[in-house]
């Protein structure tokens, strides 16, 4: 047996009274500030010492 379609009611935004005009005005677009480069630790123990002393988040 076939599937029924179901009709579907088409509604303007006019009909319904909303403004859909843009409301915000693009002033510049840019691309994010580039990222320096990572750093490769040789042992755990030299991580956590980096972690510890230069970026301080232990």
């Amino acid at each position: 047996m076939k599937a029924k379609k179901k009709q579907l009611d088409v509604v303007t935004p006019e009909s319904l009274g909303v403004n859909v005009s843009p409301r915000i005005k693009t002033l510049k677009v840019e691309p994010p500030a580039e990222r320096k480069a990572g750093i490769k630790v040789a042992d755990v123990a030299t991580l956590v010492d980096k972690l510890k002393n230069e970026a301080k988040v232990i």
